[in-house]
């Protein structure tokens, strides 16, 4: 198999692996986000006091298997997403792109390789975000229930109703906003994951091959992402969730300016952070165990498996 695709499913592999572990964060934070949609703080009632109370909630009243509601579309999104986002990352590394004229790593390119790889899976990966949201949101208990409630209970029927109401568009609704959360999160995780990683090789603080320089790394540019990725996150969670009219319009919100704006202008700066620690909690371990995952298979493979 040539190097190149080979770097497209390492990097699909890594990040499912990682959303296995970490689909529970993802359904919290789905719902956190979604509370009190468009009502100012103090204005509604909180199902979902913190992460803590809402995987009690959650548990209690849908039980422990919802916790990994949405699983299947969570795994799919992640192999098609990563699959692309860090193949197309590594092969631009593999072709010097994120190199200056000297053949030094330059963390400017890397932003810039690490946004085009997020755009490119973002958008191949959109339809399955699309549906993990409404599945993760959904409750069988009104009494906790936050948002637009979509009536199919699994991904292939969450398809089908959508392309029977809205047709291939609307299998992209919302696609926008997902390319712009992605493509900030990985450009700032990719290139402070790269750079810092370098970094400490080039030092030699551990080994050249320690899982610690891919463990630190992916770390910090967990931190890193979290800063920047959860105000386009909550504007995406809220796309992809609300209803659509019969011709295929959002409820509520027209486009992704117009959801920042409602936002900021009925929630507050605030209502961008909603589910901020379980984003926190969420895409901090899901970040260093997808970017350590995909730093060892990468290991495994070019010392183990490219020789025969």
């Amino acid at each position: 198999m040539p190097n190149n695709c080979v770097e497209f499913v390492l990097g699909g592999m890594a990040a499912c692996g990682a959303g296995f572990f970490t689909n529970p964060l993802e359904v919290v934070k789905t719902r956190m986000q979604i509370q009190g949609e468009l009502l100012a703080r103090g204005m509604y009632t909180k199902h979902y006091r913190n992460v803590f109370h809402a995987f009690y909630v959650i548990a209690k009243c849908d039980g422990v298997t919802a916790l990994q509601r949405g699983l299947v579309p969570a795994l799919y999104y992640q192999l098609v997403m990563n699959s692309l986002r860090l193949g197309t990352f590594q092969v631009l590394t593999n072709r010097g792109f994120t190199k200056d004229a000297n053949g030094t790593p330059s963390f400017p390119r890397m932003v810039v390789a690490g946004a085009v790889s997020g755009c490119v899976g973002a958008a191949f990966g959109s339809p399955f975000y699309l549906v993990k949201t409404h599945l993760q949101n959904r409750t069988t208990h009104s009494e906790i229930a936050v948002g637009h409630q979509h009536q199919h209970s699994t991904m292939s029927l969450g398809f089908r109703k959508i392309y029977k109401k809205e047709g291939v568009k609307g299998l992209w609704r919302g696609v926008d906003a997902a390319v712009t959360r992605v493509m900030i999160g990985s450009a700032m995780q990719l290139s402070t994951f790269s750079y810092i990683k370098h970094w400490m090789e080039t030092k030699e603080v551990f080994k050249k091959d320690s899982t610690m320089n891919a463990f630190i790394a992916s770390v910090l540019g967990g931190f890193a992402v979290v800063a920047v990725m959860t105000p386009p996150d909550v504007v995406t969670t809220r796309l992809y969730n609300q209803e659509v009219d019969a011709k295929g319009r959002g409820v509520l919100y027209r486009n992704l300016f117009d959801c920042f704006q409602k936002i900021f202008r009925k929630e507050g700066l605030f209502g961008f952070y909603k589910g901020w620690a379980a984003s926190l909690i969420r895409l901090a371990p899901h970040s260093i165990l997808s970017l350590v995952f995909w730093d060892e298979l990468r290991l495994f493979y070019y010392k183990h498996v490219e020789v025969y």
